[in-house]
């Protein structure tokens, strides 16, 4: 039954993913924090390392979502591949710095840094013009080198840290630079992927640092049977929500967007 809920959350997962960019870390962390901790008691150690499981687990089951949701916005157009490369490779240099802090630190720092950047993600989606709104004649602007290098690199280190991909900040800085939400939210995923993946390799590499391993099903941090349920839910997802990518009118996009970012901090202040 626990691994049919999960399934279903990686449904939900899948969804958000090719309609707004996220859903591995902002679904997966949340819930599956809340299922460990839920199981396992205070003083058992995979309860204890319940949120670097939640965040290893995300970052592993994003590999297969930014993959498959990549594919489905390129038949609709919607991958421009200048706003992606050398982004992306600028990317995952921040990425290798965030996942050795993020193995370094403790769960609550995690957990509390999780719910800190949502809530500045937030604040600055609503109160700093350029996101909320978008007109058919505002012509997109290209990225300058410094946000290529310079914010690359500390997209790449603050989603790998926090586990959750790099969308909330590649889909408002994509929005501000005049992308249509439909697009901005398309490119997130081919440039979570380097996150996803290094993120997933350092956290399977802190085994080493482990006196005993977790659990058999658990390599490292990344709890593979989780994984398995959440990444088959998500793919079933990604396939039923894609005929929707074009229906979505822009300003509800954003708006929803949002929300949804606003529903998981929530969960988190709560878990």
């Amino acid at each position: 039954m626990l691994y049919v809920v999960l399934a279903l959350f990686g449904a939900l997962s899948g969804v958000t993913t090719v309609l707004f960019g996220f859903g591995g870390g902002f679904v997966v962390v949340p819930v599956l924090y809340g299922v460990l901790t839920a199981t396992h008691g205070a003083q058992d150690a995979i309860g204890q390392a319940a949120m670097h499981i939640a965040v290893a687990t995300s970052t592993c089951v994003m590999i297969v979502n930014s993959i498959a949701a990549t594919r489905k916005h390129q038949r609709n157009g919607n991958i421009v591949r200048a706003y992606v490369w050398p982004l992306a490779a600028f990317i995952g240099v921040g990425a290798l710095v965030g996942a050795w802090a993020a193995t370094s630190a403790s769960g609550d720092l995690v957990r509390y840094a999780f719910i800190a950047y949502l809530g500045v993600t937030i604040l600055d989606c609503l109160l700093r013009q350029g996101f909320m709104a978008h007109t058919d004649t505002q012509s997109a602007q290209p990225l300058g080198q410094g946000v290529i290098v310079g914010g690359g690199v500390v997209i790449g280190a603050i989603a790998t840290f926090l586990g959750v991909g790099g969308s909330v900040m590649t889909v408002p800085l994509l929005r501000r630079r005049g992308l249509p939400m439909a697009k901005a939210a398309a490119m997130a995923n081919p440039l979570t992927l380097p996150v996803a993946i290094v993120g997933t390799l350092a956290y399977m590499a802190a085994a080493r640092e482990l006196a005993a391993p977790l659990a058999p099903w658990i390599v490292g941090y990344v709890d593979l049977l989780a994984f398995a349920a959440l990444a088959l839910g998500s793919l079933a997802g990604i396939r039923l929500a894609a005929p929707l990518i074009p229906r979505i009118p822009d300003r509800l996009h954003a708006r929803v967007y949002v929300l949804l970012l606003v529903l998981v901090m929530v969960s988190m202040v709560l878990a």
